[in-house]
């Protein structure tokens, strides 16, 4: 029989939990208006600038131009990196392609590749590529990863015995695929042909260094040389205004089709195909595929080191930026991770409409451009909270906004892994709540809160847009330095911090690689 006391005893923990998960969901909340301050920066420029001013500043021929470019590379380059991806992961996953497992690897590896040194890979082989063709080439060999990923781990979960079915019913191989297997690729096909389309709009160096105008390009150089704000904030919000027409058109098209199975599936793995004769004219794609995204920077980067000799390596300078890069990295991927941990608490441990509102806010802010997140900052401390500006607070912050969902997808699917139970024995215990979270949840979820930071850690350490517009005096991360090289044409100059962001990025990327392949079971 339970005494009063003991009621008393179970009844206040109970309490406490309650009183922790409010602050905790006030505490996020806090964070999603924070994210979301780009959007609402974008919305009062326009308000601020008047409409007929800024109908003028958004229907101009330099819009049209910059539209019909943005139009044209996405249109491009989408399609065939869906093709690339699914080909490629068609072969490392369903068939008995020669060294899989290594092709599999390579076709993540050019992540660890920032774009703009792709461009500066190029370039050096063929210095007179520009415009389009560069720019869907480049972008191509650069994003194809982003479906890639995808793509594979769908293939290894999907349910074998569908595709049984089909083929019993008389569908020759081509029809399975176009009719069973396509279909159950569609969220990860509109999933990475999202994050690719987002990538397009919001880089700069890569086509600032193939002279290929896009939006980003004319807004910091509206931004660099004349500090001309309205044009400059009216060109971010036809940027904002393209990305949420990529939202819409990815939403669209996953469409509301169930994909889950109500059974456990098969246990067994996918019919492996027997490519036969065609093995040798198959393996042609990964190799040229490896060859133009990896093999081509290898050989510029080398080449330009051999050129340069010694005397490009200047270890004070670059030891310099490569200790800024070290440090920004790691204390912008842990306050990323920092900021994920009360939504991904909340989207786990109280799943409601609320919390997922919110985290719906986080993904659609780091949606945006870093240009605007920059402009958004740069215009909100010099106008309001003048001591932040270029600060390191306002650089972290950026970070958060762009790179906070990477941490926040490692950390769900950590502390779905902890069991509730003993949060809840550590509060009956008499510990406070946030002792008891630090002492069960956070701790048994570290692994995935240390792969969210060095998730995040990676975009920090290939961003270039805000980092140059937000960073304290005196910074000079790898890719500025990088940049700026490149700039003066000192290629040669340019090739360590190059050769270094990889060699710093290649880990980063096989954590990655490796967390797709056991979310997927291999």
């Amino acid at each position: 029989m339970t005494s009063i006391a003991d009621t008393r005893i179970t009844a206040a923990p109970r309490r406490r939990l309650q009183a922790a998960a409010s602050w905790t969901l006030t505490i996020a909340f806090a964070l999603a208006m924070l994210a979301l301050l780009p959007l609402g920066f974008v919305l009062w420029a326009t308000v601020e600038t008047g409409w007929a001013t800024a109908f003028q500043l958004i229907f101009r021929a330099r819009v049209g131009d910059l539209m019909v470019n943005t139009i044209l590379l996405v249109a491009f380059t989408v399609p065939i990196c869906t093709v690339l991806a699914v080909s490629l992961a068609w072969l490392t996953e369903r068939t008995d392609l020669p060294g899989a497992r290594l092709w599999s690897w390579l076709s993540v590896a050019p992540l660890a590749v920032p774009a703009f040194v792709h461009s500066y890979a190029w370039i050096g082989m063929w210095p007179s590529l520009n415009g389009l063709f560069a720019g869907v080439v480049i972008s191509v060999v650069a994003y194809f990863p982003f479906l890639y990923l995808p793509v594979s781990a769908a293939f290894r979960l999907l349910d074998p015995a569908l595709e049984d079915q089909a083929a019993s019913l008389g569908l020759a191989p081509p029809a399975v695929f176009r009719r069973v297997v396509l279909p159950q690729l569609r969220l990860a096909l509109c999933g990475g042909a999202l994050l690719i389309g987002l990538h397009l709009l919001s880089e700069y160096g890569l086509y600032a260094m193939i002279r290929f105008d896009t939006f980003t390009t004319a807004i910091i150089d509206q931004f660099q040389s004349t500090y001309n704000g309205v044009a400059a904030h009216m060109l971010a919000l036809v940027l904002v205004a393209c990305c949420f027409v990529l939202l819409g058109l990815e939403a669209g098209l996953r469409g509301r089709s169930r994909y889950a199975r109500l059974g456990s599936g098969a246990a067994r793995r996918p019919k492996i195909t027997r490519l036969g004769k065609w093995t040798y004219p198959c393996l042609l794609l990964p190799i040229a595929t490896a060859g133009f995204s990896l093999g081509i920077p290898t050989l510029t980067i080398g080449r330009w080191l051999v050129a340069g000799g010694a005397g490009v390596w200047r270890v004070d300078e670059v030891g310099l930026s490569l200790f800024q890069t070290l440090l920004i990295c790691l204390v912008g991927g842990i306050a990323t991770t920092a900021a994920a941990v009360p939504i991904a608490w909340l989207s786990v441990r109280r799943p409601t409409r609320g919390s997922r509102f919110l985290e719906g806010c986080y993904y659609l802010a780091s949606s945006m451009p870093g240009v605007v997140v920059a402009l958004a900052l740069v215009t909100v401390t010099v106008r309001v909270m003048l001591p932040l500006y270029q600060t390191v607070a306002t650089i972290v912050l950026a970070y958060m906004v762009m790179f906070l969902p990477r941490a926040l997808v490692s950390l769900r699917a950590s502390i779905a892994q902890v069991p509730v139970e003993l949060e809840q024995a550590a509060a009956s215990l008499g510990r406070s709540p946030g002792n008891a979270l630090w002492s069960t949840t956070v701790r048994l979820a570290a692994p995935g809160a240390a792969a969210g930071v060095a998730l995040a850690s990676l975009g920090i350490m290939n961003e270039l847009t805000a980092t140059q517009m937000l960073a304290p005096n005196g910074t000079r991360t790898l890719a500025m330095a990088f940049f700026a090289l490149t700039g003066e044409i000192d290629y040669a100059g340019a090739a360590p911090y190059a050769l270094l962001m990889i060699l710093f990025s290649m880990p980063l990327t096989w954590l990655l690689h490796y967390q797709s392949k056991k979310i997927a079971g291999r």
